[in-house]
């Protein structure tokens, strides 16, 4: 709007002319000077140029907007945008339909616990046909870990979709529709990145999966601003995918053990270190999610899946749309799947704290290896 030209604004004429007269052309031309540098170059009157100045304004300034209308709009882009049902009932209530297009969705997680098989139903259920509630699509799924298993894939859809994987053929052509892509180091995902922009457009595809982002990362944790900004580009860019695609993209991250130092993740949360005190029972829940500060905002919604006193939740952590929840899961030969669907709301730290009793295997940047 700064650079709509004056004389398609309406002016009186004499006035237009005046303002083309001294190369005053757009707006910001006009609204980059006080009303008395105007009144000297345009040589008029002060009356003159403040009704000139409010006409402008009035037309490149956006109008104000009641909440009520706010609310009615982001209703109507999220009914266009849509949503990618995880048919689990549950969750998809909280995530007001599943998860979103246009976003990143996050899923972390220690190892082990669901996070891959979370993405495989995904991908299934991206390249069902609408008929049977699907997105009829293919599907890219970026396998950074060797983790990506087509047998595992298609028990999970012969055992949620019997009706669908038992007719001649239709197990064959959705499997078809989902493209693996493996790379072994930061540079050859990076190329695969900038090869995906076009391939989203030329075949149709409606999910993006990336398993896993920490894992392209390798090196001591303590040099954890760098490591951020090694992923500066790739963030920026896969968030730039999904808004110009309109499809949703979910990306898999790692944990790694919280040192004492690292206490709290947020600057306001900050403690005196005189004030710590050494809890040894608290350092199960002592994980966070890997690559940092700058990767958690780039997300719009983070799910955490942890495992607790014998039992695996899935949380809703971060969401603009959704209150903080945790769903317990099992998974089964179908997949995860809720144990409830009312789920339990959490306030406090514990929907961002990350537990892993029963899991040992995870992460750890520190030491830079698979524990």
């Amino acid at each position: 709007m700064a650079n709509m030209l004056i004389n398609q604004m309406g002016l009186p004429k004499s006035i237009a002319n005046i303002f083309a007269a001294r190369s005053i052309l757009t707006a910001k031309d006009a609204l980059s000077l006080t009303e008395f540098e105007l009144m000297e170059l345009l040589d008029v009157g002060l009356s003159e140029v403040t009704s000139a100045v409010a006409h402008i304004s009035e037309i490149v300034c956006p109008p104000y907007q009641s909440a009520l209308s706010l609310m009615e709009q982001r209703v109507q882009n999220e009914f266009l945008s849509g949503h990618l049902p995880t048919r689990l009932k549950g969750l998809d209530k909280a995530l007001c339909g599943g998860i979103p297009f246009g976003v990143l969705t996050e899923l972390v997680g220690p190892a082990g616990i669901g996070k891959t098989q979370f993405c495989l139903k995904l991908s299934l259920l991206a390249s069902l046909p609408t008929s049977y509630g699907g997105l009829d699509g293919r599907v890219i799924y970026m396998d950074v870990e060797s983790k990506f298993s087509s047998r595992r894939m298609l028990e999970i859809g012969a055992k949620s979709f019997p009706e669908i994987f038992h007719t001649e053929g239709m197990a064959q052509d959705m499997a078809g529709r989902i493209l693996v892509l493996r790379s072994a180091s930061l540079a050859e995902f990076t190329a695969s990145l900038q090869q995906i922009k076009v391939s989203l457009l030329q075949h149709q595809v409606k999910l993006l999966v990336i398993d896993s982002m920490a894992a392209l990362v390798s090196g001591d944790y303590e040099q954890g601003t760098s490591r951020q900004h090694s992923l500066g580009w790739h963030i920026s860019f896969i968030k730039s995918l999904a808004e110009f695609s309109r499809i949703p993209i979910v990306v898999t991250n790692q944990v790694r053990s919280q040192s004492r130092d690292e206490s709290c993740q947020f600057p306001f949360q900050v403690q005196n270190r005189g004030e710590f005190v050494e809890d040894h029972t608290r350092y199960d829940s002592h994980l966070v999610a890997a690559l940092g500060i700058h990767w958690a905002h780039a997300v719009t919604i983070r799910l955490v899946l942890e495992a607790k006193s014998g039992q695996k939740f899935i949380k809703v952590a971060k969401s603009p749309i959704s209150p903080p929840m945790a769903f317990p899961f099992n998974i089964t030969a179908s997949g995860i799947s809720l144990l409830n669907d009312d789920g339990i709301e959490m306030t406090g730290p514990q929907i961002n704290a990350i537990h892993c009793q029963g899991h040992n295997d995870i992460i750890n940047f520190d030491e830079g290896r698979l524990q």
